[in-house]
């Protein structure tokens, strides 16, 4: 079954709770084909136990999840959808007594591609995200952000139609970081797909096309990024929304006392 027409993620009255309380209150996102969305929140705002849930990851409590056309509630299309997608989830779930050959080959494995293809595209992303001269490393010896960039490589490594992309700035070097954004657009050029949450405005502003901004696990924006900055600029937008105006100014007096 090939992924259909319809849009790259949509979600009606998504909701997940956890005992009392309510992660993700009735979410209702469309995210169309072949654009770079950006999906924001403060901290615990529910990025992402929603990313968890568009990816299969995490069952909801009600609502409904479609996923390239997919049904993310049914089991067997779910595993379908899977074929389409790349991750880098929040804890990166690497695997820390392989190296990243190994890893990439055991991913590249999983997607069914012939070891001629692991090889070739595995050695290209290594060498584009300057991991070639870590290939000797066990995973668990890679710093926070060689961890990063290796989970960036197994998520694109498949060649996939929807990316998940989890902080993928976090703790990456501004050089990476630069050939990250470029990878990034390139890859939505060529008509994929790209959902991206990330604390970093600037980042955001610059790469994205829309914009999501979930608060308290409510959703409570959803606009291109040209409709926002007609208005300033998003960091003004998010921070108007998150009540910004209204928080505390006070000093802590003491820092300033010696």
């Amino acid at each position: 079954m090939e992924p259909s027409a319809e849009p790259a993620i949509e979600t009606k009255q998504l909701t997940r709770a956890f005992g009392d309380k309510i992660a993700v209150n009735a979410v209702d996102l469309r995210v169309e084909k072949g654009i770079l969305y950006g999906f924001l929140g403060h901290n615990g705002a529910g990025k992402s136990t929603t990313i968890k849930m568009l990816t299969g990851l995490l069952a909801p409590t009600s609502g409904s999840v479609r996923v390239l056309g997919f049904d993310m509630l049914d089991m067997q299309q779910s595993l379908e959808a899977k074929r389409y997608i790349g991750v880098i989830p929040e804890n990166l779930a690497l695997f820390d007594n392989l190296t990243a050959k190994e890893y990439l080959t055991f991913v590249g494995r999983i997607h069914g591609l012939s070891m001629d293809t692991i090889r070739q595209r595995s050695e290209e992303l290594l060498q584009l995200l300057s991991l070639q001269n870590e290939t000797k490393k066990l995973t668990l010896e890679y710093s926070h952000g060689m961890r990063k960039k290796l989970s960036l490589a197994a998520a694109l490594l498949p060649n996939p139609k929807l990316l998940f992309l989890d902080e993928p700035f976090e703790g990456v070097d501004a050089v990476a970081a630069v050939t990250i954004r470029e990878l990034l657009t390139n890859f939505v050029a060529k008509g994929s797909t790209i959902f991206i949450t990330s604390h970093v405005m600037e980042i955001v502003q610059k790469l994205c096309t829309h914009v999501g901004i979930i608060m308290h696990g409510k959703l409570v924006l959803q606009s291109s990024m040209s409709d926002i900055l007609a208005e300033g600029s998003l960091e003004s937008r998010f921070l108007a929304m998150a009540g910004a105006d209204t928080m505390s100014t006070s000093k802590l007096e003491w820092l300033e006392n010696r």
